[in-house]
């Protein structure tokens, strides 16, 4: 196996990438203001479906 060619290095990018989102989202909830809170929490989804893709792609 080359370097950098290692199997579950993706999936647990799409975790970290999870994991972040979830964070960033329940920082914002507590400390922000509303009209800052819709922005980041469609930003924070989008990540989490960027993460959960690449969690679960290998799946099929």
């Amino acid at each position: 196996m080359a370097r950098g060619d290692h199997p579950q290095r993706t999936p647990f990018y799409g975790v970290v990438l999870i994991v972040t989102a979830m964070a960033v989202a329940m920082i914002v909830y507590r400390t922000a203001p509303v009209w800052l809170q819709v922005p980041v929490y469609v930003a924070a989804f989008l990540t989490a479906l960027v993460g959960f893709v690449m969690t679960f792609r290998d799946l099929s």
